[in-house]
């Protein structure tokens, strides 16, 4: 009809804008954000696996916002072992998220806390298959859902077919707030999207990395990272960065 158009008009703000239903839409499984607080010399946590606090109080209020605008947030074993966490919106307004467990062996009790408020969020255990029945028996009787999935090269939970299955169920976000090896493991299989760092400025020496072996041997092979954004909360960083997956 002669209308001049003009097509692409901030086409990647509005990519970047609604990447997560995009994502969501195109692939079937949640966009992953995984986020983690370290030193600055990449420890996120002293020798003797003390992690409390290494972030600043704006930083954890920051923490506790994402997870309310994501709907599910997921660690390992390990982190409920250790922490016993609740993994709930407390210091911020807002949903609490899905909460998801990956616990190969079902080694976690169902005692825990994160079992325990069942009133004002969901959780879900994902285990292998080989998980034993006798532990499998114990989170039904307290009503607690356990995922029975397929087991990876190391005979953990399949994050693949865990990932798909959380996309059946109209779960569209996670965020992983694991410790070192559920870190390395989406790092290392390519799941991640986003990644978000907080940088505080602590050394400890030795410690706890933040990421394990990926198997990278060049630094050619190095993932690469667009970092998006950079602001500060009370004394820390935050690193806001997009992965390339391509690789």
């Amino acid at each position: 009809h002669g209308i001049a158009t003009t097509v692409g008009v901030l086409e990647e703000a509005c990519r970047r804008q609604n990447e997560v239903f995009f994502k969501y839409i195109r692939a079937g499984i949640p966009f992953v954000t995984l986020k983690f607080a370290l030193t600055l010399d990449g420890r996120i946590a002293t020798a003797a696996g003390h992690s409390r606090w290494i972030s600043s109080p704006p930083s954890l209020r920051f923490a506790h916002r994402l997870r309310s605008i994501h709907d599910a947030i997921l660690v390992g074993a390990e982190t409920v072992l250790k922490d016993d966490p609740e993994l709930t919106c407390r210091l911020v307004r807002g949903k609490n998220p899905v909460r998801i467990i990956v616990d190969s062996h079902l080694r976690t009790s169902p005692d825990a806390r994160i079992f325990q408020d069942r009133g004002r969020s969901r959780t879900i255990v994902a285990a292998t298959r080989k998980a034993p029945e006798e532990r499998r028996r114990r989170f039904e009787q307290k009503g607690i859902e356990v995922l029975e999935l397929g087991e990876d090269g190391q005979g953990r939970v399949d994050l693949h077919g865990l990932l798909n299955l959380l996309g059946e169920r109209k779960i569209a976000s996670l965020l992983v707030e694991g410790g070192a090896g559920v870190n390395t493991s989406f790092l290392k299989e390519n799941l991640v999207d986003r990644l978000i760092a907080v940088l505080a400025p602590k050394i400890v020496g030795a410690g706890i990395n933040a990421v394990g072996d990926l198997g990278i041997r060049r630094m050619d092979n190095a993932l690469r990272l667009s970092f998006e954004r950079i602001t500060r909360r009370g004394d820390d960083l935050i690193l806001d960065a997009r992965i390339d997956n391509r690789r």
